[in-house]
């Protein structure tokens, strides 16, 4: 009971942004990984971690069997793709690292197996856990000067918690991905409630809302957002009860809201979808991101199962 209590007071305190340096051990705790009764911790930690190399033992070398191999290289040939604008990951060990947790990920889930967006999915929990070893630029880091102790903490507690928030959206990934389907139809029913204008500016335009969003929900916006702000997203989202699916949905609409002007001013299918696919978030931080949060949450708190007559 007493733990619950901590549990709920940690997500209320997170949801406007956890300080850096609490944010690794926030993050593994609000993901369900790290037990909030402290005397169960380090024993829980080293089980997991352990189960981890565990599976790699068991499984890895399987890569190459005529089962997994395509998983494999479909795996191989993605990751040099994310975030290649990040000297970070194109360190051989980190590639390394990500190919071993997307490929225990994909086979241990077999329903849907490895799909490209997951990939995506382990940079923010890599990132924040590493940072608790690294007081400069993150993004820059040789973590092959790490002790081998540590990047195997680093690896396992990422693979842990990606697990952790896949598992709440699955069906993103399932054959044919309904899950996206789903919330690609639910922003667009959204939107067409709120603001009018863009519904039906898309509407005569041509421009169909897969066209654009299915990155958004594929990729929980990190395509869109500076690394930095994906971070700061998912702070809120681990916070926030069902924030990577439900939540997700209002954060879409918001962001979509706040590039009103510049949609309005397209007088074409081929600058709207130009813009949309590349919009101009380069310099946005976390003031940018905790507007676009709040005004999300008053989204939500608006049209949430309203019923329609909050139609405008």
């Amino acid at each position: 009971m007493y733990s619950h209590i901590i549990y709920n007071e940690l997500r209320k305190h997170s949801w406007s942004g956890i300080p850096r340096e609490v944010r690794p051990i926030t993050w593994r705790l609000l993901s369900g990984y790290l037990p909030v009764n402290m005397e169960r911790r380090d024993l829980v930690l080293k089980r997991k971690r352990d189960e981890y190399f565990g599976f790699i033992e068991q499984y890895y070398h399987s890569r190459t069997d005529e089962t997994y191999k395509d998983t494999y290289r479909q795996i191989h040939i993605d990751i040099p793709r994310t975030n290649p604008l990040i000297p970070l990951f194109q360190q051989p060990a980190v590639q390394e690292v990500f190919e071993r947790i997307l490929f225990i990920w994909a086979i241990r889930h077999p329903a849907s197996g490895y799909v490209q967006g997951i990939n995506d999915l382990v940079t923010p929990f890599f990132v924040v856990f590493l940072s608790e070893f690294v007081e400069e630029d993150v993004e820059n880091f040789d973590v092959a000067s790490l002790p081998l102790e540590t990047q195997r903490n680093i690896e396992a507690d990422s693979f842990w918690c990606m697990t952790k928030l896949l598992d709440g959206i699955q069906d993103n990934y399932t054959f044919a991905q309904p899950g996206i389907q789903n919330k690609v139809k639910a922003l667009e029913e959204l939107v067409s409630r709120i603001d009018e204008d863009i519904h039906n500016y898309f509407k005569r335009y041509e421009v169909e809302y897969l066209q654009f969003a299915f990155r958004w929900m594929n990729n929980l916006l990190m395509r869109e957002l500076p690394l930095r702000c994906t971070i700061r997203l998912w702070d809120t989202y681990q916070a926030e009860q069902e924030g990577f699916s439900h939540f997700h949905l209002y954060v879409c609409a918001a962001f979509l809201i706040e590039w009103r002007k510049e949609i309005l001013s397209m007088v074409d299918f081929q600058g709207l979808l130009m813009l949309l696919q590349n919009l101009p978030t380069i310099h946005w931080g976390n003031e940018e991101v905790g507007l676009l949060l709040a005004e999300a949450y008053r989204l939500k708190y608006m049209f949430a199962d309203a019923p329609n007559h909050y139609k405008r």
